[in-house]
């Protein structure tokens, strides 16, 4: 038997890290996609006149939450960890590229056609048609684009346990941090220089590369299926251990998933939906020239691409994922209670940035390799699509908050406070992690990579 699993394929350090890099660009291509419009935001709300579309702080807020409209409203994150555990990681995997590329093509509509003075009335609220089809075109590109992250935490999951989790899971959100860095950087350089749909068009064909690099990341999962025809290695999509609904209510009665899942809404509610406003926030608070305003924004995904590799590979080794949590939290909460302060200097504005960097890479870092020790491989998908799920009603709410927020203070104070006291939840819940970890015994202090015996 031990002759057997030893010649399972992702033994092998080449094929999983080869693997790695693969799933990881399809993964950073959706990340620069889903940022690609968020420097943007001056340029749309300029008059038609002068290229812009005419919208207005609430359109963009209501934008950019409409990512998860269709996973919130309709369930379709949750739907997506159902598909993800019942028909495997490459029908899903393909499924969910393709959705971010027609999402993208909607948005890219969007913003060539000149739809008029055409308005369309949504939960009671009157947006410009334009507004409208990019919000769609973003929901469908939201499905996609979250189907993929938990397809992707599935992959890394099924390829690297017993080896370097923690450190796959941090090299791929630091790719993936690249993409959201690059958008954050270029694309308001791009649009200015060309038109509002050419970063867009250049997205469409990272998408295409990202897709054509899961086509090969299938056929090296099929390759590992085959190492394991003798049935006597664990298989993720092996029928002995077939996903059942019965094991939802089990994910539901784990503290540990609740604890997590709260932790991820406040957290990334509190640094996703930030970074959509940052550009402008440079601007109007900090003086900073619109062209480099979003390189500003860009310094925390840059920041994340060295920090959050090198703390997974201090959880593999050492342990101590909960305390990794807590401060990265705690420094996400210092940063955005400081951005509030009535302090101009472009240098703060910096030093807040890298700050935020570091505790950018250290939560994350930590966190997702907590799933797998409390969550059993045959239902993961599905709790880590319910994670997204619920997570995603903070991403859609916090941006039309802070969008309806930045309209009555311009000063972007009342937005700073906002995203500081849910950062501040956010470190509350991961302590609150500590204290059941220790009654639960789930081992997230532990180190990833055991020693041989």
């Amino acid at each position: 038997m031990t002759e057997v699993i030893r010649q399972r394929l992702n033994d092998s350090p080449m094929a999983r890290w080869t693997v790695l890099l693969i799933v990881a660009t399809a993964m950073m291509m959706g990340y620069f996609v889903n940022d690609v419009m968020s420097p943007l935001e001056t340029l749309l709300e300029l008059p038609k006149e002068a290229g812009g579309l005419g919208w207005t702080p609430s359109d963009y807020g209501f934008f950019s939450g409409s990512s998860g409209l269709i996973n919130v409203f309709l369930l379709m994150l949750f739907f997506s960890g159902l598909i993800l555990d019942k028909m495997g990681i490459r029908f899903t995997g393909v499924l969910a590229c393709s959705l971010m590329a027609i999402g993208t093509i909607i948005k890219i509509y969007a913003v060539t056609v000149d739809f008029g003075q055409a308005q369309f009335t949504f939960f009671h609220s009157t947006f410009p048609l334009s507004v409208m089809v990019a919000s769609l075109g973003f929901a469908i590109f939201g499905v996609g684009y979250e189907m993929t992250g938990i397809t992707v935490a599935k992959a890394m999951v099924r390829w690297f346990t017993g080896h370097e989790l923690a450190l796959a899971m941090g090299i791929q959100l630091a790719m993936a941090r690249l993409g959201t860095a690059a958008a954050l950087s270029i694309s308001a350089p791009i649009a200015r220089h060309f038109t509002l749909s050419m970063p867009l068009l250049i997205s469409l064909a990272f998408l295409i590369i990202g897709l054509l690099a899961f086509l090969v990341f299938c056929v090296m999962d099929r390759r590992l299926d085959r190492s394991d025809d003798a049935g006597l290695s664990v298989r993720s999509e092996d029928s002995s251990d077939e996903f059942h609904f019965s094991d939802i209510g089990m994910t539901l009665r784990n503290p540990g998933f609740w604890l997590i899942t709260l932790f991820c809404v406040l957290f990334y509610s509190a640094v996703s939906p930030f970074l959509k406003f940052s550009t402008k926030l440079m601007v109007i608070k900090y003086g900073v020239d619109a062209d480099l305003a979003g390189f500003f924004s860009s310094i925390a995904p840059f920041g994340t691409i060295l920090m959050t590799p090198l703390f997974g590979l201090i959880y593999d080794r050492y342990g101590k994922g909960v305390t990794l949590v807590i401060t990265g939290a705690l420094m996400l909460t210092a940063v955005h209670f400081g951005f509030s302060l009535p302090m101009h200097s472009s240098a703060i504005a910096i030093t807040l940035m890298v700050i935020l960097s570091i505790g950018y890479s250290l939560a994350p870092a930590a966190l997702w390799p907590c799933v797998p020790k409390i969550i059993p491989m045959k239902c993961l998908g599905t709790a880590y699509s319910m994670i997204f799920f619920i997570q995603n009603f903070g991403r859609t709410i916090i941006p039309v908050c802070v969008g309806r927020a930045n309209e009555t203070d311009p000063t972007y104070t009342t937005s700073m406070l906002i995203f500081g006291f849910t950062a501040l939840g956010a470190a509350l819940t991961a302590v609150t992690m500590l204290f059941v970890d220790r009654k639960k015994g789930y081992g997230l202090q532990q180190p990833n990579i055991q020693k041989q015996i």
